[in-house]
């Protein structure tokens, strides 16, 4: 089952579940830049709401918007009985502190688990794992390897991989390229999320049968291109566009039905 035919069958599932729900759950989004990624991201978000039957609104503030205005705002929907969860869209203006903002969602409405007290996995790696299980492959005792050390990403996909029993190692941007090459050789599951259109080529040897997920998502002139390139010799191959982003999307989703259920 491709990652598109896995989200319509899962998509599927949530709508009709959300139809037997006595209300409709809500999601908030708050924007405060002007990212054409964020907006693809954000238009994405609105239309999988629309498709499950979900609430959703978007609340635009203006680029100016200050640190102190923004955390009343979140503190607003903290305080907001009719909102379930809601999201700060990333990357904020160079006058709010990231970390700040995290800490001011409240963990029980935080649908992208990034509070340290969440219960939720942020949704990128609980996509991964979700889609790995989906496809029956096996992690237990599997060599992975997780190529960036993100707070957003690699450091919570590591965690779930550790967590599923694998043996987990982190390559990063001082790992040595012997260094990489060889886990990259030995791994039978990588997942990569570094921002570097085709960093993974064929300059590094795989193991026939690997699982290689890409989280990169790079604009280039041509396109949209993953941190790895296309139809590398490997068991599975997560596509860009139409993979992880796809997957990253459910997971949202399905976080915020975990926090409907947990009231």
């Amino acid at each position: 089952m491709t990652i598109k035919e896995y989200v319509k069958v899962k998509k599927a599932e949530i709508r009709e579940y959300v139809l037997s729900m006595p209300r409709k759950p809500k999601l908030v989004i708050v924007q405060i830049n002007e990212d054409e990624a964020s907006y693809a991201y954000i238009r994405g978000k609105l239309k999988d709401a629309a498709d499950l039957g979900i609430e959703a609104e978007l609340i635009k503030l203006p680029l100016e918007t200050s640190q102190e205005e923004l955390l009343k705002k979140i503190d607003d929907l903290n305080h907001d009985s009719s909102v379930d969860g809601f999201i700060v869209q990333m990357p904020l203006p160079k006058q709010i502190n990231e970390e700040t903002v995290k800490l001011a969602i409240a963990p029980n409405k935080d649908v992208d688990g990034f509070h340290p007290l969440s219960k939720l996995d942020p949704c990128t790696p609980r996509g991964i794992m979700n889609y790995l299980n989906s496809k029956n492959i096996k992690i237990q005792g599997k060599n992975a390897v997780v190529i960036g050390r993100s707070n957003i990403v690699g450091k919570p996909m590591a965690k779930l991989l550790l967590a599923a029993n694998a043996n987990v190692t982190v390559l990063h941007s001082k790992t040595s390229f012997e260094d990489m090459r060889n886990y990259i050789a030995n791994a039978d599951i990588i997942v990569i999320a570094i921002g570097k259109a085709g960093f993974l080529d064929k300059k590094f040897t795989y193991k026939p049968d690997a699982v290689l997920v890409d989280v990169g998502i790079n604009r280039l002139e041509d396109g949209l291109h993953g941190d790895a390139i296309a139809n590398l010799p490997v068991g599975l191959q997560t596509p860009v566009p139409g993979g992880v982003g796809l997957l990253t999307r459910l997971a949202l989703y399905e976080n915020l039905l975990t926090i409907v259920n947990g009231k």
